[in-house]
């Protein structure tokens, strides 16, 4: 049966990692330490203001925001606290209704304020954020608030001066080890240096896309390698990309031309993704640096076209074109 905690009920055996592994106190937290002693010292004077978190997904906004109304609220954290995703109700309307009648009320507890986590507040429109500017200012008595974005340059200024702003980096490569390493003895798995350090490629610091990934993995083998995790997250691997650049740049177009796409229709893989992985492998390649930058060009080029709805394969085709000619022109 499961255990009722501080945090609610949870099945160990059939959590989500994700939320199984979310921090539950500060000390639990990895990365942003400057962040969580700042925000760490509100709560041990038991009073704070407005706050405004921004920074990249997974670097551990709303994760925080939680610990923050636990911390505060103990067992009746759920009565004083309400999120929305304001990606969802990005309105005016969510602002007039759900948000004003949760702050118009007096918190239960000796707390004298409740708190609200606006989620994505960044896709709120103007005159959402016009009306929230006002709700902050007429019930700073009863309610603080929790901003959370990922570009804080979307957030009228007005805000901004309203909170406490900090902004959150995503997780350095000895964080997520730390953080894949723990997660590894608790769950009972083995994994190897190359297969962190595909993850960390892959993440990019995305402590939630990290064990998203592992729990993928484990599931399919308890000695997972890079191998697995390149399958696991239908990534391209980047010893197959490096030999279709090594055959363009050498004139071998046709070769190098089937092989990607071979890669492409076999890995399920779409344009964006061989884009983003080219990229990627453009600085490991024998060719001058005046080159690889120039090819980076190209890359951001092709990548435009493929958003704005070119054909990928032709595209594609394109940009390996432009590998043979930097090729060719180092031969001469």
């Amino acid at each position: 049966m499961a255990k009722e905690t501080l945090f609610g009920s949870s099945s160990e055996d059939s959590a989500i990692w994700t939320e199984k592994y979310r921090p539950k106190n500060f000390e639990d937290i990895d990365g942003n330490e400057h962040i969580v002693s700042r925000v760490k010292a509100f709560v041990a004077a038991r009073n704070m203001p407005h706050l405004l978190f921004a920074g990249p997904a997974g670097s551990g906004k709303t994760t925080l925001a939680l610990i923050v109304a636990k911390k505060f609220f103990g067992m009746g954290w759920r009565e004083n606290f309400l999120e929305l995703n304001a990606s969802d109700s990005r309105g005016i309307d969510v602002i007039r209704q759900e948000v004003k009648s949760f702050a118009r009320t007096k918190a239960i507890g000796d707390v004298p304020f409740k708190i609200i986590l606006l989620d994505e507040c960044d896709a709120l429109t103007k005159e959402a954020q016009q009306a929230l500017r006002r709700t902050m200012e007429q019930f700073t008595t009863t309610c603080r608030f929790i901003l959370s974005c990922n570009s804080s340059s979307k957030i009228i200024d007005p805000i901004q001066s309203r909170c406490a702003v900090f902004r959150f980096r995503m997780r350095e490569k000895k964080d997520v080890e730390k953080a894949i390493n723990d997660i590894a003895k608790k769950e009972n798995f083995k994994i190897d240096t190359k297969a962190i350090d595909a993850i960390f490629k892959i993440s990019r610091g995305d402590i939630r896309k990290v064990t998203n990934i592992l729990q993928s993995s484990a599931s399919i083998t308890k000695s997972i390698t890079e191998k697995i995790i390149h399958e696991v997250t239908n990534e391209v691997q980047p010893e197959n990309t490096k030999q279709v650049l090594d055959l363009a740049i050498t004139g071998n177009f046709l070769d190098a031309r089937n092989l990607l796409l071979d890669e492409m229709l076999k890995q399920g893989l779409s344009g964006l993704d061989m884009i983003k992985a080219i990229q990627q492998e453009v600085w490991n390649l024998g060719i001058p640096e005046e080159s690889k930058i120039q090819l980076i060009e190209r890359c951001a080029e092709i990548e435009f076209r493929l958003v704005e709805g070119s054909d990928e394969f032709v595209q594609l085709e394109a940009l390996l074109a432009s590998f043979t000619g930097k090729g060719q022109k180092k031969l001469l």
